[in-house]
């Protein structure tokens, strides 16, 4: 009996795939008619935008925030009266994402200096389109927070192919809920597949997967490691725009352990002790400088950057308060993007002449460096901590499931 060694014959096999491929194209046409629906009929609750003709991004990119509502850019501000001015700004200005047309054209002019021709090649494209900030939604939420009732949002980081990782999000730490009145809410936040991808395919699956759900957040920008700054600004010109009313945000990726309860504990003391304003908290990295190996993943070319990190938390998990993250998609708008989000938000954060708050609490690098520790498997330890990184997702609901067992009894430290 063990049904990993039963063997199918060939023909049914042939059946089967058959019929999973019928059943795809079938939920792919009643999503399609079921989005028509949703289009004509209730807008508000769900927008589904698609790319104009004309062209939207050249050199007057920058001045694109200033047209957003004011028919004239004003000249730029100083410090304080900068936030201020530009707070008040975002207070009264888009009521819906404004964003509907990309055709963004490459900066030519950058072409011309010396360090662009110094610089290593993978990062042309990403500096030839710097100014390139924000882009059409194909899948939106706009009612998200629309009761005014949401305590904490979680917002994560994904891939469209990423399903199964999702899934294990929703069914532990994600699932939206109302733990002691406080309401929870989650969504994803989706670039477009790259290139070479069955794109039409995994666009229409994410579709169907947000009519399931209803979580999800997808612009028009590929999903790559170097856009992941495009999520971020993306994301808190959505949050100013439509769910500035959350009280929290907490922003990781999909293969994070969170203990909720052990979050809600964290911001239940900052909002006792009245530390809500500026609430910055997580696994912080202090006098980092920028990675010089070409072989790493964040390798960053002195042409790029030749200064030290200002402190900035590991994003693989953060806690921020509504009130900065409006600040800091002020700030953001006058800061040129870079290709490393968490920095970038550090950068950000150095603007608003502010520092990450360290937590111990927060493992976004795991728990410890070998994988066969049995720290990486204790669940007394995940019992203690609030999020811990680089989880699989079977890793995620296993270890969820034995955290939230009531009978799992930890011994606590006492002074010696």
């Amino acid at each position: 009996g063990d049904c990993r060694k039963t063997h199918f014959p060939s023909r049914l096999k042939r059946i089967l795939k058959t019929l999973l491929s019928l059943s795809l194209v079938f939920a792919s046409l009643v999503m399609i008619s079921k989005f028509k629906l949703v289009d004509n009929s209730i807008k508000d609750d769900m927008e589904v935008k698609s790319m104009g003709q004309a062209g939207w991004c050249g050199p007057e990119c920058d001045l694109y925030k200033g047209k957003r509502s004011l028919g004239n850019y004003s000249p730029p501000l100083i410090g304080d009266d900068l936030v201020a001015a530009r707070v008040t700004v975002s207070n009264t200005t888009a009521s819906t994402w404004d964003v509907h047309v990309m055709n963004c054209s490459e900066d030519s002019a950058v072409r011309k200096n010396d360090w662009f021709r110094r610089l290593d090649t993978r990062f042309h494209q990403f500096v030839l389109h710097r100014h390139c900030r924000y882009f059409p939604m194909l899948i939106n939420h706009p009612d998200k927070c629309r009761n005014g009732d949401v305590h904490l949002l979680m917002v994560v980081k994904s891939v469209i192919e990423q399903h199964d990782r999702r899934e294990a999000v929703r069914n532990t730490w994600g699932r939206e809920q109302t733990i002691d009145g406080k309401r929870i809410k989650t969504l994803f936040l989706l670039g477009s597949p790259t290139n070479g991808k069955d794109t039409k395919n995994l666009q229409k699956l994410i579709e169907y997967e947000d009519m399931i759900y209803g979580d999800i957040l997808q612009w028009d920008f590929m999903d790559t490691f170097f856009n992941l700054t495009l999520k971020e600004v993306n994301f808190l010109k959505w949050f100013d725009i439509h769910c500035c009313s959350a009280k929290f945000i907490f922003k990781g990726d999909d293969d994070v352990f969170v203990n909720t309860n052990n979050l809600l504990e964290l911001i239940r003391f900052k909002t006792e002790d009245r530390k809500v304003l500026n609430v910055f908290v997580g696994d912080t990295i202090s006098k980092a400088i920028p990675i010089r190996n070409r072989q790493s993943k964040y390798y960053i070319p002195k042409e790029l950057f030749d200064r030290p990190y200002p402190p900035y938390v590991g994003g693989g998990g953060f806690l921020m308060s509504s009130q900065l993250a409006r600040r800091l998609f002020v700030v953001s708008e006058d800061l040129e993007l870079y290709p490393i989000d968490d920095v970038f938000l550090g950068m950000c954060l150095q603007k608003l002449h502010l520092a990450p708050e360290m937590h111990p609490g927060f493992r976004t690098f795991g728990i410890m460096k070998r994988r066969v520790s049995p720290m990486n498997s204790e669940p007394c330890f995940f019992k203690n901590l609030i999020v811990v990184h680089k989880l699989s997702p079977r890793e995620l609901l296993m270890m969820w499931s034995v955290v939230e067992n009531k009978e799992l009894v930890c011994a606590k430290r006492t002074a010696p």
